[in-house]
């Protein structure tokens, strides 16, 4: 089989999306697959590939082509051309790592859509997200051959919401990362000493409560570790940012912007527990990777974080900062902390990029039937 797989998300600062394009693709590329031909496709001005990106995937061969990433994503939306075989030959299978098609003169195609956080507030989103998605994304959805989503959470979301035939969503979760075996054994030797926040400081990722429940933890436990809010800050993270800085949690709270791949370890190895209070998330990759690590996490009972956390957290209402409060006060005994633990290392065991690639590899035969079926 000959897939092209977009990998800009991937190119530069990593957020979720980008850790699943890696990730799956990785598998893909060092799976037992063989006869695979897999093609990384970038395009930027100025962003290349990382030069470590070949000896991680020497099997795929990389489509860098040096164009505006702005130019070509609204010639692709809006005009839906020139065809990626102009730049990177010919392919059974095309996966856009967003809900908007990649033109292609032949091959079969596929998209991946996280969440549809894009069509409820269109008016948080920004470039390509706000102008072309909510417009064109039902119609990119119809005519896609396959839809790859991450949670089964999402795949009932996309079915309802965009009017897609299940038979042609495909659920491929992520998997736990393979650094996080090294970061649990040094979790198990010591104590954390920082509750973690992880993701972009958007309104959606509902950090005003967190404030308030980690507020009402102070008043109740005076050497209560840290909070960090790690991740992206953004427009609407200015009020959080100014409300970090006034009493009662002056000095108690550090944001910390956008943290590289070396530094999100180290975070989780000093790592307490990490909260994820979000309203929406197509996954919560957070989540997965502070449980692989031996770290307990506190969900919201929101979109998909009680599938991915199961067992092993009890979700709670986002509004509710007094319920959050309480439980962040639980994890700080001991013996709750370490069975939170137990119960995540559980949880996360159940995922594995292997297991990601297979149902992609699914995904991709059955897009090529439903193509070829179409004609």
């Amino acid at each position: 089989m000959r897939i092209l797989i977009d990998y800009r998300p991937a190119l530069r600062k990593r957020t979720g999306v980008g850790e699943f394009v890696h990730g799956l693709t990785k598998a893909l590329c060092n799976g037992s697959n063989s006869s695979d031909a897999i093609t990384l496709f970038s395009s930027s001005w100025k962003d290349r590939p990382s030069p470590t990106l070949a000896s991680e995937m020497p099997s795929a061969r990389i489509a860098d082509v040096n164009l505006p990433v702005r130019a070509l994503v609204w010639a692709w939306n809006r005009l839906e051309w020139p065809p990626v075989e102009w730049f990177a030959g010919e392919h059974d299978v095309v996966h856009s790592q967003s809900p908007m098609l990649i033109p292609t003169t032949s091959a079969a195609r596929v998209v991946t859509i996280h969440d549809l956080d894009f069509l409820r507030h269109a008016d948080q989103m920004s470039g390509e997200i706000r102008r072309d998605y909510p417009r064109l994304a039902r119609s990119h959805a119809a005519r896609a051959d396959a839809i790859v989503v991450s949670s089964h959470y999402a795949a009932r979301e996309v079915t309802r919401e965009l009017g897609v035939t299940p038979s042609r969503v495909h659920v491929c979760p992520p998997g736990r990362p393979d650094w996080a075996a090294g970061v649990a054994a040094r979790q198990s030797a010591r104590r954390g000493t920082t509750i973690l926040f992880m993701g972009t400081l958007n309104l959606r990722k509902n950090v005003g409560t967190l404030l308030e429940a980690y507020a009402r933890l102070r008043a109740q436990v005076a050497d209560a570790p840290r909070l960090v809010l790690a991740g992206h800050t953004t427009p609407a993270s200015a009020r959080w940012e100014a409300r970090a800085k006034e009493a009662p949690l002056a000095g108690h709270v550090e944001i910390t912007g956008y943290v590289d791949a070396a530094r999100r370890i180290e975070l989780f190895a000093n790592a307490r527990m990490l909260v994820l209070p979000s309203y929406e998330e197509g996954f919560g990759l957070p989540v997965l990777e502070a449980m692989a690590c031996g770290v307990p996490v506190v969900v919201s009972s929101r979109g998909s974080l009680p599938e991915v956390a199961g067992g092993a957290a009890e979700p709670i209402d986002p509004d509710d900062a007094e319920a959050m409060a309480a439980k962040m006060r639980e994890l700080l005994t001991d013996g709750a902390a370490e069975s939170a633990a137990q119960r995540g290392l559980l949880q996360a065991s159940q995922f594995s990029w292997a297991t990601c690639a297979a149902a992609a590899r699914t995904a991709y035969a059955s897009a090529m039937e439903v193509h070829a079926h179409r004609g």
